[in-house]
């Protein structure tokens, strides 16, 4: 598979991805779209919207070469600094918002900037979008660590989170609640653990930890992880379920609780090398439960198996990588 062929199996809506903008008329925004999953996301919501409706993609687009994509797939580009009030209020209107916008990275050496991207800037683009229908994506981190008997952590769950970067996305999901009672602005919040691709991701980071024969962690020893493409896919299709007072809420990510021993076990075989692990399995880790996702939403369409093959030809044929781990391995909630 080529990277383009990646991106264009990432980006491909499915009919209940049409029917969901069908039902939500008017312009599409995407807020931080230049990031890992912004891009294809914004691919997919052109060819699920057609040519009639324009879809406007706003990042300062620090990445060579996404604009040019886009651009070239139709979907209108922005520049522009989310944190600067002045600049979110000239941007142009529309009934669709995407929020993507946020920092996990970095919060150790600079925690203010991360609180500012996680919450000045949802406010800055919920008051200029407050009378918009906004789906908005947040993080599993906000709840605590549950045992992994349990099954993971639900909506309705109370939140608990494990670390600053985790508290300043609960202050993003605050903002957004605010706006959605004060204003009945209409919010879906997606708490997304683990989307993955094959360039990025848990699988990624297992995989080339056992390719390079690197001691793999697994204290954190379960995950739970979705394709991007059945990300994008379930962000769009949330466009019609927002609502307000309150908003709507749905843990997204896959159904399997995997094991990082058994994944890396796996990828030993297939590339005839020995995995090394240093820790030890705890009794709890985060997880979250998808029991409201798998009833409101058309089921992923890839399987972990299939994911698994796709990532270990990746890895061995020495596909472009991004070079950001996940960390998911820390459990102090320190990124």
């Amino acid at each position: 598979m080529t990277e383009a062929e990646l991106e264009d199996l990432l980006s491909t809506p499915r009919p209940e991805t049409e029917a969901a903008l069908a039902a939500c008329p008017g312009d599409v925004m995407i807020l931080g779209a230049g990031g890992k999953m912004g891009p294809t996301l914004a691919m997919m919501a052109k060819r699920a919207a057609g040519n009639s409706r324009r879809v406007i993609a706003v990042s300062r687009w620090s990445a060579d070469g996404h604009e040019k994509k886009l651009n070239a797939a139709g979907v209108e580009t922005i520049r522009a600094d989310l944190l600067d009030r002045d600049a979110v209020a000239k941007l142009p209107d529309a009934p669709n918002v995407i929020f993507m916008v946020g920092q996990k990275f970095g919060t150790n050496s600079a925690p203010a900037m991360t609180w500012a991207m996680n919450t000045v800037v949802p406010a800055n683009c919920a008051e200029r979008y407050r009378d918009s229908r906004i789906v908005a994506f947040s993080t599993g981190n906000v709840y605590p660590l549950t045992p992994v008997a349990a099954g993971g952590s639900r909506e309705t769950d109370a939140l608990g989170p494990v670390g600053e970067y985790a508290a300043s996305c609960v202050g993003r999901e605050r903002i957004f609640e605010l706006y959605a009672e004060r204003h009945q602005t209409k919010v879906a919040i997606l708490r997304l653990n683990y989307a993955i691709d094959l360039r990025y991701g848990v699988l990624v980071d297992i995989a080339t930890h056992v390719k390079r024969e690197v001691a793999l962690p697994v204290d954190m020893g379960f995950v739970n992880v979705i394709w991007q493409g059945d990300a994008n896919r379930i962000a769009i299709e949330s466009l019609p379920l927002a609502s307000s007072s309150p908003p709507f809420v749905v843990n997204v990510t896959g159904p399997e609780t995997l094991s990082v021993r058994r994944v890396a076990e796996w990828f030993g075989r297939r590339f005839r090398t020995r995995p090394v692990f240093t820790g030890a399995e705890r009794k709890d880790a985060l997880l979250s439960d998808t029991n409201l996702m798998r009833h409101t939403y058309a089921a992923p369409e890839m399987s972990s198996e299939q994911i698994f093959e796709w990532v270990a030809d990746w890895v061995e044929d020495g596909g472009v990588l991004l070079g950001k781990p996940t960390r998911f391995e820390s459990r102090d909630g320190r990124f």
